[in-house]
């Protein structure tokens, strides 16, 4: 059994329209579903993706009113953007010239890479590592060779590697490769990687022991999700998951994907979520994105939904 690389990020925004401003506009992804927070339907639920909205390039965000995220460990701590390699230049006067924080290119482990955040501190890793089936947007204000093209690495961010690494390579299956140095200098880097690995399917664990425990907010991430097929992979890993003991949420059905969710011994919030049947199940795919899709069991609720929305243009 092999998970087969990132399938999207989670985090959070206390400001939905200039989230949806910041990522659509200077990032240049496309929204490719509006909708709600299925457990807290007064929340919106944005996904940037692609321009297919393909699996393992997709970037959403909760809506919530909460405060500035407190950094520290116990997070998921950075969010690789894989471009290409002849794109980093285009990427830091771009950002620059829109007053966005960004740092210098530099080459970590290997990749030359490129670290900005978001209006609200979002630490987002701009990174030379374009393998990938990306599908280019079309409407994008980014030209097509440069446009992002999907997740990885993620890291994230622990005090004590050991217990992580037995739930990373004896539940997960995943393979640890490598280390480096943290490029904020505190700790070791360990990479773990996924199916046929490459950047796409990388963990990368920063160990991290004198940092505070991290509280979230907006510019935080939630969770991170992992890429299995279909429902019978999916099935395969509840059982192994659960054969472990690892406490879980059962299989939820979120009905652009389907999902299980656990911790891992570090306190981050994992996902396994499959690969269909995609954002285009209730809605064509030239124009998904555009209005607000509900999921069937919520339908009834539309008017009272989007009664508590705030607009995002």
């Amino acid at each position: 059994m092999q998970l087969t690389g990132i399938h999207h990020l989670t985090a959070i925004t206390a400001d939905a329209p200039g989230n949806n401003r910041f990522y659509t506009e200077t990032l240049g992804l496309r929204r490719v579903k509006k909708t709600v927070n299925q457990d807290d339907t007064s929340a919106y639920h944005l996904f940037f993706a692609d321009g297919a909205g393909s699996p393992g390039t997709d970037i959403t965000f909760f809506d919530w009113p909460v405060a500035r995220e407190s950094r520290g460990t116990h997070s998921i701590s950075r969010t690789g953007l894989r471009v290409a390699e002849a794109s980093l230049d285009y990427w830091a006067g771009r950002l620059r010239d829109r007053g966005v924080d960004v740092g210098q290119i530099t080459t970590l482990d290997g990749r030359p890479s490129l670290d900005v955040e978001d209006p609200e501190g979002q630490r987002l890793r701009l990174v030379a590592a374009p393998e990938g089936n990306s599908v280019a947007w079309e409407k994008s204000p980014v030209p097509a060779e440069h446009q992002i093209r999907g997740l990885g690495p993620i890291t994230i961010s622990v005090p004590d590697l050991g217990p992580t690494e037995a739930v990373l390579t004896q539940v997960m299956n995943m393979r640890k490769s490598r280390d480096y140095p943290s490029p904020d200098g505190e700790g070791q880097v360990h990479v773990f990687e996924m199916g046929e690995g490459g950047a796409a399917a990388e963990l990368h664990v920063a160990v991290q022991p004198g940092l505070p425990v991290a509280r979230q907010g907006a510019g935080a991430v939630h969770h991170v999700a992992f890429r299995v097929p279909d429902k019978q992979a999916l099935t395969e890993w509840t059982s192994r998951v659960s054969g472990f003991r690892v406490p879980n949420s059962g299989e939820v059905e979120r009905y652009y994907f389907r999902s299980l969710y656990f911790r891992e011994p570090g306190g981050n919030l994992f996902e396994i979520a499959t690969d269909e049947p995609g954002f285009d199940v209730d809605e064509p795919r030239e124009t998904m994105g555009e209005g607000l899709s509900l999921p069937p069991f919520l339908e009834p609720k539309r008017a009272q939904i989007e009664a508590g929305l705030k607009p995002l243009a």
